[in-house]
């Protein structure tokens, strides 16, 4: 919290909200202008969990691999964890009309076709298919009681 008479400080990619936007014939997704703007450094995407894509300013991809490339790969789960991140990732770069090109492999991931939503979550953005979207969306509204009081017990 800011200290009296301190400025606030403005944060970073701090991505929030949804947005829903058009895919073109040719493939692009146009981004939110106001997630672009901490995007001009660089953005990565890659196969998110549960369908939907994961998009990660380019200095958190590198701290995330950096993190990844310290796991054992010994380790089953952690050596499927870093073919899902790493290899399936790829860098983002925005057109003058600030769409970005997904990659048909990631496109087929996400089951994207003629409409996307795109959702800030803090550090990190995810790009889900519009019907896809829909029961996400449900299943949040008719659980959020039931996450709530689970992770209370862990102090979130």
């Amino acid at each position: 919290m800011a200290k009296s008479g301190e400025k606030w400080r403005v944060i970073k990619n701090m991505f929030i909200g949804q947005y829903e936007h058009s895919i073109d014939e040719k493939g692009r997704l146009a981004f939110p202008a106001k997630f672009r703007k901490d995007l001009q450094a660089g953005a990565v995407v890659t196969k998110g969990l549960d369908g939907c894509l994961f998009v990660f300013p380019k200095a958190k991809f590198k701290q995330m691999a950096d993190s990844i490339s310290r796991l054992p790969y010994t380790k089953s789960a952690a050596r499927l964890y870093s073919r899902l991140i790493l290899s399936n990732a790829g860098e983002i770069e925005f057109d003058k009309q600030g769409r970005v090109h997904i990659p048909p492999y990631l496109k087929s991931h996400a089951k994207l076709k003629k409409t996307a939503v795109i959702c800030g979550l803090y550090d990190r953005i995810e790009i889900w298919s519009d019907k896809n979207w829909e029961e996400v969306s449900r299943k949040v509204s008719q659980e959020a009681g039931e996450v709530v009081e689970e992770l209370s017990a862990i102090e979130i």
